[in-house]
């Protein structure tokens, strides 16, 4: 969803609140404090939902790592022969440094 489009819904639903309860109880007070308890029950959610996603995500992390160490393959980090090759051509073009030098730079 497009951020101007979630500014309209959001107006919209703020708006149509402020007018249901205006007419319904005909009272501009009480139209403009169920607005704002509107508006904060609707950051409250959103917040409540990134907090679930976060969740769920470090959940699904979790649950990943542990398979990893059920299976007992504890494996080190691997980079991969793309990025071998590539520090090979880097240091093919100081051929003065030692490989203690280039230990120490990864």
């Amino acid at each position: 969803m497009h951020f101007t489009s979630f500014c309209r819904l959001l107006g919209l639903v703020l708006c149509s609140n402020a007018l249901i309860v205006y007419v319904a109880l005909d009272s501009l007070r009480l139209a403009v404090v169920t607005t704002l308890a509107c508006s904060l029950l609707l950051q409250a959610c959103y917040f409540g939902s990134v907090l679930f996603l976060i969740w769920q995500s470090s959940r699904a992390r979790g649950t990943r790592l542990s398979r990893q160490h059920v299976d007992g393959s504890r494996k080190a980090s691997y980079q991969s022969s793309d990025s071998d090759q590539l520090r090979n051509e880097i240091f093919s073009c100081v051929p003065a440094w030692s490989n203690a030098q280039h230990a120490l730079l990864f």
